[in-house]
């Protein structure tokens, strides 16, 4: 059975993972086997149970216990359920927890570039997104639109940042992902001997349409999204198959990277 903790302060020394801890201390990049990434609300947290992640303890206000939590609390045996007033609750995470549930987990091992696109088709490539609305934002799209994996520079915002977690809605629990360690010289020469086209998406007079049949017709294709604000380096468009943009109207002439990865995906995945 699950071990209850009914909590009347903020004392106990099993809340510091979900107030007491910054995300880098969660992520312990020191020793990357004993992470822990925090997961937001019953319908994320049963995303990430059900692919198969490790439940460290719960955090839910007491009205849940019985209610929207029951079944997440069922299958979490042997784990601590801390449970207090919503109240109390917002006092310790800092903000009122509009599903008032949290969970703390294991994050998984590493992933390798080579494992997550065994099989794929359409990778994404995120290069330097920093922002954690995004990124989440990202994986949904990928996971919705047919993408098969995502593979990150090193700059880019940790995938289970929670607020990352929460935005995407657990995709980030669904969807392959890796880091691509030197983006973009080795990255590139990497995705290309594997037998991936690349398709840096940026604003260019000389880039293809979205909608050219070569980047379609392509068997393998890595869709390459830049950085907010900045779009992709120079240096990484030199260094890609293909320059891409999405033909705008009305002289906009650009669109928000996790909104515009979403056109491409659709487009260059279905």
């Amino acid at each position: 059975m699950p071990d209850i903790i009914p909590i009347h302060d903020l004392s106990h020394p099993g809340l510091r993972l979900y107030a007491g801890l910054t995300e880098a201390q969660l992520r312990n990049r020191l020793e990357p086997d004993k992470g822990i990434f925090i997961a937001e609300s019953p319908k994320v947290i049963r995303v990430a149970l059900e692919a198969g992640y490790t439940p460290l303890s719960l955090l839910t206000e007491a009205k849940h216990l019985n209610g929207i939590a029951a079944d997440i609390v069922a299958r979490c045996e042997g784990v601590p359920v801390y449970v207090g007033e919503r109240g109390l609750l917002a006092s310790l995470t800092g903000y009122e927890l509009t599903r008032g549930v949290l969970c703390a987990m294991r994050r998984p091992q590493p992933q390798s570039v080579e494992t997550v696109c065994r099989g794929a088709r359409r990778v994404a490539v995120l290069d330097g997104v920093v922002n954690s609305t995004n990124t989440g934002a990202l994986f949904r799209a990928a996971a919705a639109l047919g993408v098969d994996a995502l593979l990150l520079s090193p700059t880019c915002c940790d995938p289970l940042n929670r607020r990352s977690v929460r935005v995407s809605m657990g995709t980030v629990f669904q969807i392959p992902w890796a880091y691509l360690p030197h983006w973009p010289g080795e990255g590139v020469a990497q995705l290309r001997a594997m037998g991936f086209k690349t398709a840096a998406m940026a604003l260019s007079p000389d880039a293809l349409r979205l909608d050219d049949p070569r980047l379609a017709s392509s068997p393998r294709l890595a869709i390459v999204m830049g950085t907010e604000g900045d779009g992709l380096a120079e240096e990484t468009l030199q260094q890609c198959d293909y320059v891409v943009t999405i033909p705008m109207a009305r002289g906009v002439d650009s669109l928000n990277v996790a909104a515009a990865a979403a056109v491409a995906f659709w487009q260059l995945c279905r």
